[in-house]
């Protein structure tokens, strides 16, 4: 519920959840926030004379924390945990939403505007330059300069509009992976898997904004880590690896440091490698305590870490990683959160390489968000070996075997498999 009021009767403490003009009109971080000081006060009696509030039941500001620290010394790495509750809860009813995911299929509540190539078109220039962006905001942070949290709202916002619109466009454009641009993708790619994931549950937009911020930033942190350590080829000794959780706190100072990043959005950077059994780093959080953005940041940061080729391993189909995530299910990630991301995904994502029972090879170029086993196929491979001049694209919907059968996959190929890159038949634009 939300309720009309002036911009005098504010008061720190109270959510926004609509302004009285465009939010892209305003210096506002996000569509919906949190009054966190005077300043605020102030900025928003600058520019609006009403606004919306979410009632105290649809919102309870998070209760204080005390920070993450790092301490060095004359030991190599001492890493001092956080106590307390673990996660502040965004103004929408995440617990209601775990308890969903669970027990039922989501219902669409968004559906595609425009097609996957009019998507394309629309969208590659901006994610380009929120790929630079990104590299922008590495190189700053390594150099001990200040976030550049304004460019990243921008670049967040547009992603998550034309995920809203489509999107198996930015699923076809995290396919473009450079090993040696890994960590500046990664957080790219992440942020648009995490939107992407977003939609599928149902996220307010307002709340796509604040997760796709979090995951864009997730990793900021490993700036601060030393590039023979972060780039290392083979595996990392007790103490390296000590040194590489250390990005965790690394990355949730500079983001708790950086004006206007709500906390629902670090707690994407503080618990993307937490485990749902407790397992995992830097706090030991498990169960709800790690929350659903974190939650949500942790299955697409491990998504995108086991598909991606890296300096030590080389990146498995993104069949065979949902497979061995669904595995994990109730150990590592909530049960209900990777089944329904397998559902996002879909059983043959975007990119991948399959055999048809016609005996033919193709690579999956679009989802169909009602059949998820029908996807369209960009065919790359006749039945006999040889290799189509100009790629064929086929619909499995309506695709039938020379005996009249359903075409149908028949199984899942590891990347690479005769040659075939799937870049080559997405339906992707040169560079603008």
């Amino acid at each position: 519920m939300r309720t009309k009021i002036t911009v005098e009767e504010l008061k720190v403490g109270m959510y926004v959840a609509e302004l009285d003009r465009p939010w892209r009109e305003t210096p506002f971080m996000f569509q919906g926030f949190e009054i966190r000081s005077e300043d605020d006060l102030e900025q928003l009696k600058r520019h609006c004379r009403f606004v919306y509030i979410a009632s105290p039941d649809a919102y309870q500001p998070p209760a204080p924390r005390a920070p993450v620290r790092v301490e060095r010394g004359a030991s190599p790495l001492v890493i001092t945990r956080n106590e307390g509750p673990a996660v502040p809860a965004p103004h929408f009813d995440q617990q209601e939403l775990l308890q969903r995911v669970s027990s039922e299929r989501f219902p669409a509540l968004y559906s595609d505007r425009t097609t996957l190539e009019e998507e394309i078109s629309e969208i590659r220039a901006a994610h380009d330059e929120a790929k630079a962006l990104m590299q922008t905001v590495m190189d700053d942070v390594r150099l001990g300069k200040s976030l550049d949290s304004l460019g990243a709202k921008r670049a967040v916002g547009q992603l998550a509009e034309s995920v809203l619109r489509n999107p198996d466009a930015l699923s076809c454009l995290i396919q473009l992976k450079k090993k040696d641009e890994y960590t500046a993708t990664h957080s790219l790619r992440v942020c648009i898997l995490a939107l992407a994931f977003g939609r599928h549950l149902g996220l307010p937009a307002g709340e796509l904004h604040v997760l796709g911020m979090g995951a864009m930033l997730h990793d900021v942190g490993k700036m601060k880590v030393p590039l023979d350590i972060l780039n290392k080829p083979g595996e990392l000794t007790e103490r390296e690896f000590e040194i590489m959780k250390s990005h965790v706190p690394h990355g949730v100072d500079l983001l708790e440091q950086t004006s206007g990043i709500p906390q629902a959005a670090v707690q994407v950077a503080r618990c993307h490698h937490e485990r749902y059994s407790g397992g995992g780093y830097i706090n030991g959080f498990k169960g709800d305590q790690i929350g659903l953005f974190g939650m949500i940041g942790g299955i697409v940061d491990c998504y995108d870490a086991i598909t991606s080729d890296r300096a030590y391993h080389a990146g498995l189909s993104s069949h065979t990683t949902l497979k061995q995530m669904y595995e994990w299910r109730g150990r590592d990630f909530h049960a209900g959160l990777v089944e329904q991301f397998i559902q996002c995904m879909g059983i043959y994502p975007i990119g991948s390489v399959v055999a048809l029972n016609t005996g033919e090879v193709g690579v999956v170029i679009t989802m169909n968000r009602m059949r998820r086993l029908k996807p369209r196929v960009a065919l790359v491979r006749q039945a006999d070996g040889s290799v189509y001049r100009n790629a064929t694209i086929v619909d499995l919907m309506s695709c039938t075997t020379r005996d009249g059968k359903p075409c149908e996959i028949e199984r899942v190929l590891e990347p690479g498999i005769y040659g075939i890159n799937p870049i080559d038949y997405l339906p992707i634009p040169a560079v603008l």
